[in-house]
């Protein structure tokens, strides 16, 4: 016996039905896409006045490594460039340190296309680091200061006023554990900082910004990124350790993360244990109404609303 077929009924072909899901799925995913991009516009927006990282006339040297987060760095400056109320300059830089099979030609063939100013300075880090560092032992520390050196010393050639960094808020918390857990000091990246000499200003505009949102937004522009497989192949390294962790906890436990960030905007000196930072010699009675001098209570109100949506 045939089996019997069954026959639609009339309107209800499968074929069209199929192209109105797609339509619709591709459109929810513009709709999201456009959401991220402006939410992360927002928080590089918002870090950027709190910590009073650009001012009019600024000359920003953006420091491309070719990794997700300097590519988006450059990205959302440039878009905030267009409708910012203060004008300033942007130069791309990509130090280029030698690494065995590095595609030296794609970043410059991508900035070209962007149509933004930029350097490619050659120097052979990769080299001193592997002559140095013994192997199975961490590379990261040294060619982070050979890095910085060369950038320092082009910053002053190009006359740059602002030196920005791809660092986003999971490094910033990820610092802070390393800092606490190896090194015995409460201290993470600050979104701004002055160099040792004086000479340069260093700004960490994506302080605000989740990785999870770097890495969404890297696949939504479909950035030409280059891995780092110096340090990138170290699988002991004590922050891909504490990344981990971290993502543990938050899976666990989530929003535990966005309370550690917010506690960094949010310091009481007088309940730690810091003498200098405190005068806890001089704290006496004051008739039933304590007055406690406390030196600095930083905040940054923008931190609390990191998961707002726009």
């Amino acid at each position: 016996m045939n089996p019997t077929v069954a026959h639609p009924e009339p309107g209800t072909d499968p074929e069209p039905r199929k192209g109105v899901n797609q339509g619709l799925a591709r459109r929810k995913a513009e709709f999201e896409s456009a959401k991220l991009a402006k939410r992360l516009r927002r928080l590089v927006g918002e870090a950027i006045a709190d910590y009073g990282m650009i001012e009019a006339g600024d000359k920003v040297m953006v420091c491309l490594s070719g990794g997700k987060d300097s590519h988006a760095l450059l990205d959302l400056l440039m878009r905030l460039r267009e409708k910012s109320p203060v004008p300033f300059e942007l130069v791309a830089v990509n130090l280029d340190q030698r690494h065995p099979g590095f595609p030296e030609h794609v970043l410059p063939e991508y900035l070209r296309g962007l149509g933004v100013p930029f350097r490619i300075e050659v120097q052979d880090t990769y080299s001193v680091v592997k002559r140095v560092i013994p192997e199975g032992k961490t590379m990261c520390g040294l060619c982070s200061r050979l890095r910085r050196g060369a950038l320092y010393r082009v910053a002053d050639e190009l006359g740059a006023t602002r030196i920005a960094l791809g660092h986003h808020r999971d490094d910033i918390v990820e610092t802070f554990f390393l800092n606490l857990f190896h090194g015995g000091t409460l201290k993470a990246m600050p979104p701004k900082l002055a160099s040792d000499d004086g000479r340069h200003v260093v700004i960490r505009p994506l302080a605000y910004v989740e990785e999870r949102d770097l890495e969404a937004y890297a696949e939504l522009r479909g950035f030409p990124i280059i891995p780092c497989d110096l340090c990138g192949s170290q699988e002991h390294l004590q922050r891909k350790q504490v990344k981990a962790m971290l993502r543990e906890w938050e899976r666990r436990h989530p929003g535990r993360l966005e309370s550690i960030f917010g506690a960094l905007t949010n310091v009481a000196p007088s309940h730690l244990l810091d003498r200098s930072l405190f005068d806890f010699a001089n704290i006496e009675a004051q008739g039933g109404t304590p007055t406690i001098p406390i030196h600095f209570k930083p905040r940054a109100a923008s931190a609390r609303r990191l998961r707002e949506t726009p």
